[in-house]
């Protein structure tokens, strides 16, 4: 019988003009949706392309000039010497530490417009090369880009409640519902029947047009991104669910398809706009963070601090580092070295700001984890996001690596600046590098599953009490 029931509900859809309208236009937006994330993600490789271009330029620029200078030519400039270690490590050797996009980035833009994905380290503090100026319009990062995300999120439960606010309600409108009942099926059954066809309709389109968008969008497909791609279609499963449950819900109270109308948009208004900008304005309240001027006027004060000690520091930095001299008596005149002490000693007095900042960063980060699933909308970017390698997870995992990466390059360069060695044309090759490792998938695939679990389990909460409600549905209005 529910096969039945599913396929009249069928020819009954075929028949009707919405899906005919919804469906070119669902397919339109998704396709723009994709074109514009596989966009940024052509720009964001392109820049890491320029990047490592101007850094391989550099390099050999650099280790010609050693090379000639060896043979008995002049340094360019006396305080650009490529032959000593700091000039090296500060000016012309640093390298790039790059974040590169995801397989499936193109999904999800997130907020990697508004990251830094790639970092020029040097052996200045971390601040020097971290706090980079966003030359990007405020507005447009402030409103985001229109990705397939988007499309997902904001879109896609319009397409469910439009298909599905009519439910029961149209039967009982036109007259139907009591013939329909009067044969050999239970009104369960019939719901059942209908919402399951008009789900399988709806996650096909967005399945289906989405994989069309991607094999356009040229979207990767390496490096594990099927299994992330399961993922996605599982999210996507799970959010139209939610909101088909939620159909069921409001079509069980038995009023109109008008107000049944009203009411799915304001449910759709409360759990995609008005409980994320309420988080949000929660999160920022209870862990506001610092502001950029405050970060610049610490570092300021910091750094004249230190300079005001700068011999005394200078002092006590290689009495806490003597594997720097090597055995070798320090010039406490030295300007290079006494930099080197005014520059940890200002780090020493930032860390408290930092970790302060850090500490706000986190704490709304783990408060919006917390109470994520108030609504679907929240959980469902956050796996996105997950999935498409947008997160901010994998941007503090990006930060790490950078930080190690930071400290190893100034663990090379530091005993060679103190102990004034010259460095020549093979030593460049022998520099530190970075290079990107990606979270196990399976951390990855732990937070979705997470996001999955609080999609599906209100969903099916929602449909089982719907359902038991429909015992007590009037079939005359």
């Amino acid at each position: 019988m529910l096969t039945r029931i599913m396929k009249h509900e069928w020819r009954s859809l075929v028949a009707d003009r919405t899906l005919w309208i919804i469906a070119p236009l669902f397919a339109l937006l998704i396709g723009y949706g994709v074109y514009n994330g596989s966009s940024w993600v052509s720009f964001q490789n392109s820049t890491l392309d320029a990047a490592q271009q101007e850094e391989r330029d550099r390099f050999a620029k650099a280790k010609a000039e050693v090379a000639s200078i060896e043979q008995g030519g002049q340094p360019a400039s006396a305080f650009a010497n490529p032959r000593l270690p700091s000039v090296a490590a500060g000016r012309t050797a640093p390298r790039y530490a790059t974040l590169p996009p995801a397989p499936l980035a193109a999904l999800s833009v997130g907020q990697s417009d508004l990251y830094p994905y790639y970092f020029k380290v040097s052996s200045q503090s971390k601040q020097t090369f971290t706090n980079n100026d966003e030359i990007e319009n405020p507005t447009n990062l402030l409103a985001g880009r229109f990705d397939l995300a988007f499309v997902i999120i904001y879109l896609y439960p319009l397409l469910i409640l439009a298909l599905s606010y009519n439910l029961l309600s149209i039967e009982r409108e036109q007259g139907t519902l009591q013939m329909m009942m009067s044969q050999p099926v239970g009104l369960r059954t019939f719901v059942t029947g209908k919402i399951g066809l008009r789900a399988l309709v709806v996650l096909a389109l967005a399945v289906g047009f989405s994989l069309v968008g991607f094999l356009f969008g040229g979207v990767s497909f390496a490096g594990g991104a099927w299994l992330r791609l399961l993922l996605w279609v599982g999210i996507v499963a799970g959010y139209g669910a939610f909101w088909f449950a939620l159909a069921v819900a409001v079509n069980a109270f038995g009023k109109s398809s008008a107000t049944n109308a009203m009411a799915l948009a304001g449910l759709w208004l409360v759990f995609v706009l008005l409980i994320p900008s309420l988080l949000n304005v929660a999160v920022t309240t209870i862990y506001p963070v610092p502001s950029r001027v405050e970060m610049v006027q610490a570092t300021r004060r910091a750094s004249a601090e230190a300079t005001a000690k700068g011999s005394q520091l200078l002092s006590k930095y290689l009495e806490d580092h003597p594997e720097l001299t090597a055995g070798k008596q320090a010039d406490p005149a030295d300007f290079v070295t006494r930099s080197l002490a005014i520059q940890s000693e200002t780090e020493r007095l930032m860390q408290p700001v930092i970790d302060h900042f850090d500490r706000q960063v986190l704490g709304q980060q783990v408060l919006v984890n917390r109470f994520r699933f108030v609504s679907p909308a929240i959980v469902t970017q956050a796996a996105l996001n997950d999935i498409a390698g947008t997160s901010a997870a994998r941007y503090r995992h990006f930060l790490s690596l950078v930080d190690e990466f930071h400290q190893r390059w100034r663990a090379h360069f530091t005993p060679r600046i103190v102990q004034k060695a010259l460095l020549n044309a093979s030593d460049y090759d022998r520099f530190p590098s970075f290079s990107f490792g990606e979270e196990p998938t399976g951390v990855i695939a732990k937070r979705v599953l997470a996001g999955l679990l609080g999609l599906l389990i209100p969903a099916l909460g929602i449909g089982w009490l719907s359902l038991r409600a429909l015992r007590h549905y009037q079939l005359a209005g």
